[in-house]
């Protein structure tokens, strides 16, 4: 479908008033063709979604697409009771709920559905993004940034992956977080996040704009990182390698008009190169969420945030973190390989305590040490003075994705 097939007037578009109203929506944003340039086109051509529901076989057909049919009504109505099934609020554009900040994006979903805290959508909110494969640094960063946004009256956003983005979720729980999910808001991804998932359900919020059910694909996440940074007034990238999905959402932001922030790393690390290349190009630097705040105070909003409030020194004690399942005693071998894996991917350049260490993989330390010796002894760690550890300057790379 092209513009040609388009005059050039238009009706201003209203949200929808009724259910059926809505039902007309949704089955024309699930349609196929229909992404979201086409559905606010074709909005404010004809002026309501059941006319160009109607029109659309006839526009495909002109288009040299043949036998073509909307989504069904049937397929609209099923997903509408998945969504009361779960609880979850279809959120349409124009709607007293849809945030403004999303809404004055270039492609602003037409629909989205929540499930949890709605109200968090009308408070100021902050993006923290970062590596799946995260360190121990990282994760102890994000936790702590997370917390102090939160103190400050800040509602957090991330994608609610592994690493940076679970790390952030967990932390902001107490104070309102928002996961933008890749697939279905009522698909757990990935399974390890499945308690995280529960949570933000109930004392954060879940959006998603694709159909309910529907298991995320890799083509997903492009299109879900423009309304992380979409929703927020600034993004915070916490570890990123230089070619990644959070350098994408960096992307997004600056495109957006967004602050960008990122929390710098040390340059034999690859998590570190993307956060470096940042600031290289003019990127915040992030020591602590003062930084953030004061790149931030000159945006003013009527909802200005709550004065910050004193946090303890670790927000993020060890009962808090997500326990990582233990091996079998009877698997021990087999185990003892992903247990080094798991402590190379957790350790950098920049040297991080032993006891943090082992507090972080939510391990034994009778279970954590043999291993730490095998490495020392492979020349993959090396120990410093004070009971500190890091990754050989030779070590395998961590900066995979």
């Amino acid at each position: 479908m092209t513009d040609t097939l388009f005059s050039t007037t238009t009706t201003p578009l209203t949200p929808p008033r009724s259910v059926e109203d809505r039902l007309s929506w949704l089955r024309l944003f699930r349609s196929r063709g229909v992404g979201v340039h086409t559905f606010f086109r074709l909005m404010q051509e004809h002026g309501s979604a059941e006319t160009v529901l109607a029109l659309l076989p006839d526009l495909a057909g002109k288009a040299g697409v043949s036998n073509y049919t909307p989504a069904s009504r049937d397929s609209a109505e099923t997903e509408m009771r998945a969504a009361r099934h779960c609880g979850a609020h279809m959120v349409c554009f124009g709607d007293a709920n849809y945030p403004n900040s999303l809404a004055e994006i270039p492609d602003p979903p037409p629909v989205f559905w929540a499930i949890g805290r709605i109200e968090l959508l009308h408070r100021p909110m902050i993006a923290l993004v970062g590596a799946r494969n995260a360190s121990s640094l990282g994760e102890r960063m994000a936790r702590r940034l997370a917390a102090e946004l939160g103190a400050a009256g800040y509602v957090t956003v991330s994608g609610l992956a592994r690493g940076i983005d679970a790390a952030t979720h967990d932390a902001s729980l107490s104070h309102g977080t928002i996961a933008v999910m890749g697939g279905g808001v009522d698909m757990v991804y990935p399974e390890e996040t499945k308690t995280l998932f529960t949570q933000i359900g109930t004392l954060g919020l879940r959006i998603s704009e694709q159909p309910m059910g529907l298991a995320p694909q890799a083509r997903h996440f492009p299109r879900r990182n423009r309304i992380i940074s979409g929703l927020a007034c600034g993004l915070v990238v916490v570890e990123a390698a230089a070619r990644s999905g959070s350098l994408i959402t960096a992307r997004n932001a600056l495109d957006q008009g967004r602050d960008v922030c990122a929390v710098p790393g040390h340059p034999f690390d690859a998590r570190a190169s993307g956060c470096n290349m940042l600031i290289r190009d003019g990127a915040t630097l992030v020591r602590s969420a003062d930084d953030i705040l004061e790149a931030l105070s000159s945006i003013a909003t009527k909802d200005a945030p709550a004065p910050r409030q004193p946090i303890p020194p670790d927000p993020a004690p060890p009962h808090s973190r997500p326990i990582r399942p233990r091996p079998k005693q009877s698997a021990q071998k087999s185990a003892i390989p992903r247990l080094h894996n798991d402590i190379l991917a957790r350790l950098g350049p920049s040297p991080v305590a032993e006891d943090q260490l082992i507090r972080d993989l939510a391990l034994p330390a009778g279970q954590v040490a043999p291993a730490l010796v095998d490495l020392e002894l492979d020349g993959h760690v090396i120990r410093h003075a004070g009971g500190l550890i890091s990754l050989a300057s030779d070590g395998p790379s961590t900066g995979r994705h």
